[in-house]
């Protein structure tokens, strides 16, 4: 599977971004899909995951209640809304590919997009 990230940028505190995930390749609907993201000088960090038939969902805390993950399999598509950004929201947001979901809420996959860049001005 090839996964490409996109749909990061600049916005304020309290703003809103929706990345996007296209996948091609094999067959997504296959794959749990999730996001992780990365801050200068940090550790990855894990942020959502999303089963395969887009039925179950998982968030890290810190973004639950904010950020929505989503999946369109008829378009090979994973999305992630976020909504009331804050500063700490600051990263490179990697969307990643594996047959288990659970693996993927530890940040193992076996694939991974090149990232986007989301900054979050306060």
């Amino acid at each position: 599977v090839q996964l490409q990230a996109s749909g990061g940028g600049l916005v304020q505190a309290g703003g809103s971004l929706r990345l996007s995930c296209a996948a091609s390749g094999r067959t997504f609907s296959n794959y749990a899909m999730g996001w992780f993201r990365q801050a200068p000088g940090k550790e990855r960090e894990f942020v959502a995951a999303i089963r395969w038939s887009g039925g179950s969902t998982y968030y890290a805390d810190s973004v639950k209640g904010r950020f929505t993950i989503s999946r369109d399999n008829a378009k090979n598509t994973l999305y992630l809304q976020m909504n009331s950004l804050q500063a700490e929201d600051t990263a490179v947001y990697y969307c990643a590919a594996d047959s288990n979901l659970g693996l993927l809420r530890r940040i193992v996959y076996d694939y991974r997009g090149q990232g986007t860049q989301v900054t979050v001005s306060s």
